[in-house]
């Protein structure tokens, strides 16, 4: 078996486990992505920056300063990356219920 899918099967053990009540969830820690290349993931989908600031939500000067390397995504934001970067149509079925 891959290595991702020995991860999602002891991630998803760790789910039933928190849901069936047999461990809390304070003791499950998430991995956050370490480094993200924001231009990639923005060029992969196709958009301009203003397009993908506009989609997604994020400042335009904040996505700039990440994509010229003079600030990096931090924790909520490197996870929010993440989906993007795996699902952004997930993305953008949340913020429109939003």
């Amino acid at each position: 078996m891959s290595k991702i899918g020995k991860r999602l099967i002891r991630s998803a053990k760790e789910a039933r486990a928190i849901a069936r009540g047999e461990a809390k969830p304070s003791s499950y820690r998430i991995h956050l992505p370490g480094d993200v290349d924001v231009q990639a993931i923005r060029k992969r989908l196709g958009m301009s920056q203003s397009e993908f600031s506009a989609r997604f939500g994020i400042p335009s000067g904040t996505l700039r300063d990440w994509e010229q390397g003079r600030r990096i995504p931090e924790g909520p934001a490197r996870v929010l990356l993440k989906v993007i970067e795996t699902d952004p149509k997930a993305v953008e079925r949340a913020l429109a219920a939003a």
